[in-house]
């Protein structure tokens, strides 16, 4: 076993975060380590239909809680892929970098792995992002995958 028992991602079903979901799996198996992977869901209002959200926003919410288990469900078939041994979902809501740090230290992750998709934006740099936000109040070590370009807007 090595340094890591338990990695933590956070995906929201996007191209940039399955590559994030991707790296994590990785450690994971390389590490045997338990991989959770966690979605952060935004409720969608009665009668309206996930799809008309479109895309995951850049603050990495997904619209609605159908949504957000295929995009576990991706990210857990990627980690089976990689050869990750131990798997475990989480679905939440609300703010996805309070979720990922409050999964974190509920579950006594040792890395939380995140994309680096918003960092450099302007509205990144401004309202802050997932990634900052995860990095400056972790309990544990992160990983920032580089995930996008994050050509500044």
């Amino acid at each position: 076993m090595g340094n890591y028992a338990t990695v933590l991602v956070g995906t929201d079903g996007s191209p940039s975060a399955l590559a994030a979901v991707d790296r994590a799996a990785t450690l994971a198996a390389t590490e045997q380590a338990l991989l959770i992977v966690v979605c952060v869901a935004t409720p969608v209002p009665a009668g309206v239909s996930s799809a008309e959200f479109g895309e995951p926003r850049l603050d990495q919410q997904v619209p609605g809680a159908d949504a957000a288990v295929q995009a576990l469900g991706s990210a857990a078939e990627r980690a089976d892929l990689a050869g990750v041994s131990k798997v475990t979902a989480v679905l939440s809501e609300g703010d996805p970098a309070q979720a990922l740090l409050g999964v974190a230290r509920d579950r006594g992750a040792d890395c939380i792995v995140v994309g680096n998709r918003g960092i450099n934006s302007l509205s990144g740099r401004l309202l802050g992002s997932v990634p900052a936000d995860v990095a400056y109040r972790s309990p544990c070590d992160v990983l920032i995958v580089h995930t996008d370009e994050g050509v500044a807007e």
